[in-house]
């Protein structure tokens, strides 16, 4: 490899410099320790971001981002000086800068600005599927005694056509299942179906089916050693804040189970930036909030990073706030005594710096300025210090979209993702069962229709016992034997 195309190997991740001209780094080895990028809009946290992300790579640790607004797609392309680049290498104390692009997939559920994202009915399961659908707990219910037929029946749940094929049968059968599974309202059944059917008509059919998604595949290095930073386009699907806050939550459950326990490491193994991390806390239950501080306190021994991004640091629940030790505030507005209040307790949060204020600076901070307190060797946080956040060396704002459709086309996943694949599931099996029925009218009872395909539940381990006590504690049997991850049995 000619000296022009070798990377050079970095040790820490270089935030920039301190009030007191000091260099401000991050310790890869400290990064699972999980982190916080937040401030107002404007204020500089999509270039932290970026920053934080090309560095990683440099370092050979992949990356995951969703890119709420399309500026992330810049990572794939080398900057460009300009006179605001110049100025702030300047006040940096930065020479010899040079842009640089990083080696880039973009996925994209709706399949129209890079490569297709796909999970299945199954892999989701019961529970986080009802907030996907926005269900009541009456329609969860049934949800799971559904998932509970279809595992016992041996039906795949790959799509949204096999879910409504078992929504019907079951509930045209409600009367034969009753003694064995309990009552299942057809009225539940006709709603879980119209949420369906409304999910569908938004693109959600899209999200659902084969080739699904293999997490390896968001764990890779480049040829020379780089981590590879998957963007997932998310402009579209922030539209539908619980599908979009629902989908990476997922995709954080599979990272925990399907990853190996590799404990205390010298950089983590994959970073994963949560953007707009409000939106999954919203409308979260307390039972969800538990659960998500479980993956975040209980994921680092798996050697994933996690990074929330947000406007407001007191949108992260308070005992998910704690496991937080890496933290970037950018400015914060506080116009209103709720904003005064919110702004206090974000300073307030950090190690005091006997040379500032951090209640003072935090309001006065200048575009790509930020308040930063890292862990040190030991976990200690840093004292705060006022930090002017060095600039990317890949594009800042989006490419052109026929080159980001360019780099997608020449990705190798591509030809595994492309075209979409219908193997036999529940539909075909139960249209098949209903012509023979309809050929053989002779009723068989649910026990001996059963067929010899082994169960789609398919995950037990740690938290098998975890998850049957919280079902046991909210006085239901419904849905035990369906394990579908940590955050499978939470209730809403």
């Amino acid at each position: 490899m000619s000296e022009s195309n070798t990377i050079a190997p970095i040790a820490t991740i270089d935030l920039g410099r301190s009030s007191t001209n000091s260099s401000v780094n991050l310790l890869p080895a400290m990064a699972t320790r999980h982190g916080l990028i937040a401030g107002a809009t404007g204020t500089g946290k999509t270039v932290t971001l970026q920053v934080l992300a090309e560095q990683f790579s440099r370092l050979g640790v992949p990356v995951f981002m969703a890119d709420v607004k399309g500026d992330l797609s810049g990572l794939a392309q080398a900057g460009a000086m300009n006179n605001k680049l110049a100025d702030r290498l300047e006040r940096l104390g930065i020479l010899g800068w040079q842009g640089r692009a990083c080696p880039v997939i973009f996925w994209d559920i709706f399949q129209k600005n890079g490569i297709p994202v796909r999970t299945t009915i199954s892999e989701v399961g019961p529970l986080l599927l009802a907030r996907l659908l926005a269900l009541n707990d009456l329609q969860q219910d049934v949800l799971q005694v559904v998932f509970k037929v279809a595992d016992d029946q041996g039906l795949l749940l790959l799509d949204l056509k096999d879910l409504r094929a078992i929504l019907d049968w079951t509930s045209s059968h409600s009367s034969e299942l009753r003694n064995s599974y309990g009552n299942i309202a057809p009225a539940s059944a006709s709603a879980i179906q119209r949420s369906v059917v409304a999910f569908e008509a938004m693109g959600g059919h899209l999200l659902f089916g084969e080739p699904a998604l293999k997490l390896e595949h968001l764990m890779q290095l480049d040829f020379s050693g780089q981590g590879v930073i998957s963007v997932l386009d998310a402009a579209s699907l922030l539209s539908n804040p619980r599908a979009y806050s629902t989908l990476l939550l997922w995709m954080l459950s599979e990272l925990f189970e399907e990853l190996p326990e590799i404990g205390d490491v010298d950089k983590p193994r994959l970073v994963f930036f949560f953007d707009e991390a409000h939106l999954l806390f919203a409308d979260a239950p307390a039972a969800l909030k538990n659960k998500i501080e479980q993956v975040v306190k209980l994921i680092r021994s798996k050697g994933v990073a996690i990074f929330f991004v947000t406007q407001n640091p007191m949108d992260i629940p308070e005992s998910i706030l704690a496991q937080l030790g890496n933290r970037v505030q950018h400015a914060l507005r506080a116009y209103t005594p709720n904003e005064q209040r919110a702004a206090r307790a974000a300073a307030q949060s950090f190690r005091p710096n006997p040379q500032f204020s951090a209640e003072e600076h935090i309001t006065a901070l200048g575009v790509g300025e930020a308040l930063v307190s890292v862990l040190d060797a030991s976990g200690v946080p840093s004292v705060v210090e006022r930090v002017l956040i060095q600039p990317p060396a890949s594009q800042i704002g989006a490419i052109a979209a026929n080159d980001r459709l360019t780099l997608s086309d020449r990705s190798p996943l591509a030809s595994l993702y492309r075209e979409s694949i219908d193997r036999e599931s529940a539909f075909e099996i139960l249209r098949k069962r209903a012509t023979l029925n309809n050929a053989t009218p002779q009723s068989k009872s649910p026990s001996n229709t059963k067929s010899k395909v082994p169960s789609t539940s398919k995950r037990q381990g740690y938290f098998e016992s975890l998850t049957k006590s919280v079902l046991r504690s909210v006085g239901s049997s419904l849905g035990r034997e369906v394990i579908r991850g940590i955050l499978g049995s939470m209730r809403r």
